[in-house]
């Protein structure tokens, strides 16, 4: 895999971070947490969830790892805590729940918290983020529109997070 000076500058000390908490001892350890809107979850979220995992990267996704009847913001704070990275895929839905502060602004929050962040803007810009997530979008991410797809974005993050 080859990278530039920028996306090596961006996912290396995400890479040392997942490093350092892979020591941990925390139970059904994931390796990243996706955020996405909920609009996305049968779509563009679903389909960069599926790409992750066919390179063996632990997803922990709201679609899957949320049991029925079971409360929604308490799931997503266990999942935040078990994922040693997160990212935030950054989708016109995405940009409109932002504004709207949903559950995926809450899920930001604290991933900006983290230092673990990693955007991918997928059919948006950097430049349009910044108008509704500064925060956000000050952390350098990757962007679909420089490559053909998600698959490209997934595999450079595959390999960022899995340390085998």
């Amino acid at each position: 895999m080859t990278y530039s000076v920028q996306e090596y500058r961006l996912l290396n000390p995400v890479r040392e971070e997942v490093a350092r908490i892979a020591k941990s001892e925390v139970v059904d350890r994931r390796d990243l947490f996706l955020c996405h809107a909920w609009g996305d979850r049968e779509g563009a979220a679903l389909d960069f969830y599926n790409l992750l995992t066919g390179l063996d990267v632990k997803v922990w996704f709201s679609e899957k790892d949320v049991p029925l009847g079971t409360p929604l913001m308490r799931q997503i704070d266990k999942g935040l805590r078990a994922s040693r990275a997160g990212i935030v895929l950054v989708t016109p839905e995405l940009l409109k729940s932002l504004d709207a502060e949903g559950v995926a602004d809450r899920e930001l929050s604290a991933l900006l918290q983290t230092g673990r962040v990693i955007p991918i803007a997928h059919g948006t810009t950097f430049e349009q983020l910044r108008d509704v997530s500064p925060l956000l979008a000050s952390h350098s991410g990757l962007t679909t529109s420089e490559y053909d797809s998600l698959n490209t974005v997934a595999a450079k993050i595959a390999d960022t997070v899995l340390l085998d």
